[in-house]
């Protein structure tokens, strides 16, 4: 029997116990911004891993709940080593249960981080069983990260996996997939996040308006000058979601705010748009502007060794009859870092939809294929020897 029918037959039998972990998983809720919810999912995840002979590093967080990195406690010297990657935090704060309960109906499971992506971090503990359980040896070490604030831009994390994406042949991260199809995400988006403050000055509106500076009237200029960097067709969004500003109507307003989301799809769009936000200059006297941010996290490009990997990851699908495509989100992950320093594909996770939504959900039956397909990726031979 070949490694492929080998594979997927095991983790055929296997479906009921992964559906299972997953939902003990999705009952612990785990919001980025709660420290302490971390800790329940980290020992889980912990003694999976030490089952199948991996040795384990709870890595303690400043700032977040903390990360989870396992590696292989039988790795021979000079092994070369490949990065699975994912995180255990959601969306969701405590609570969402209540409201969103986890369901199985017919094909499908709901639940509140079941799609993104704890189904993912089911398919990692399950691949590994996989080759422990059929004796398969990787050529090419399978190393497994976890973090637990990859939802709010992996600030703390990103350390680590920049540090590890420079040691590996290559790197699979499970988020979900992309739409019902299940494509596998070979380029995202660069991420950033600006703030433009706008100092003016206060006076009456009434008595004295010619002695005041409005930073409201500034922000509507900053507004539009922002606006205008919008690109539809080369991928770049610039968009104002929050703005605030003034003390009270019959008062000329001494400051206000605006927050900015930016998304690009190369490198040059990221550094033509971060300049182009740092270099506004005011239209109304008397005004300043204090500009922060950046562009946190790069875009994932379809370099040559991503598409070297998709198209291994393609080829090992076709082998279980799975007709896989490519394609672009516009969210960025941990993917957009690693895909600086090595192979990287991305959206090996689950198939199903709803991320950030109140419907989100997995097609159970699809699970120990996907994690077929991973377990065969984490089997081919180097890329780079």
């Amino acid at each position: 029997m070949s490694d492929n029918h080998a594979v997927l037959e095991y983790l055929q039998t296997q479906q009921a116990s992964m559906t299972g972990l997953l939902q003990d998983l999705v009952l612990m809720e785990t919001p980025s911004t709660d420290r302490d919810s971390q800790a329940q999912i980290r020992q889980r995840l912990k003694v999976e891993f030490e089952e199948i002979d991996y040795r384990v590093n709870l890595l303690p967080g400043r700032s977040s709940g903390g990360h989870v990195y396992a590696s292989p406690g039988n790795r021979a010297n000079r092994q070369p080593a490949q990065l699975m990657i994912g995180h255990c935090d959601t969306v969701w704060p405590i609570g969402t249960l209540q409201s969103m309960p986890l369901v199985f109906e017919e094909d499908t499971l709901r639940g509140p981080g079941v799609y993104d992506m704890k189904a993912g971090l089911v398919e990692m503990v399950y691949a590994l069983r996989a080759i422990e359980h059929l004796g398969l040896r990787p050529a090419v070490a399978p190393l497994c990260f976890i973090n637990s604030d990859e939802e709010i831009g992996s600030r703390e994390s990103t350390r680590y996996v920049r540090a590890l994406a420079q040691r590996v042949d290559r790197c699979m991260v499970l988020e979900p997939s992309l739409g019902h199809s299940g494509k596998i995400k070979t380029a995202r988006k660069g991420v950033g996040r600006f703030t433009v403050t706008v100092q003016g000055k206060a006076a009456h509106a009434g008595l004295d308006p010619g002695a005041g500076a409005s930073a409201i009237l500034e922000l509507s200029h900053v507004i539009q000058k922002l606006f205008e960097l919008n690109d539809p067709e080369q991928g770049t969004s610039v968009n104002v979601g929050v703005i605030d500003g003034g003390i009270r109507p019959n008062m000329v307003a001494p400051e206000s705010r605006a927050v900015i989301d930016v998304r690009v799809q190369t490198q040059a769009d990221a550094e033509r748009v971060e300049h182009a936000i740092h270099s506004l200059e005011t239209a109304t006297p008397g005004v300043s502007l204090l500009i922060e941010g950046a562009i946190g996290r790069p875009p994932m490009e379809r370099t040559d060794e991503n598409q070297r990997l998709w198209k291994i990851t393609q080829e090992l699908a076709a082998g279980l009859d799975m007709e896989l495509e490519q394609g672009t989100a516009g969210g960025g992950s941990d993917g957009n870092t690693t895909s600086l320093y090595t192979a990287t594909i991305d959206g090996m996770g689950a198939v199903g939809d709803g991320a950030h939504a109140s419907h989100e959900y997995i097609y159970v039956d699809l699970l120990p294929v996907r994690c077929a397909l991973l377990t065969l990726l984490l089997l081919a031979p180097p890329l780079n020897p």
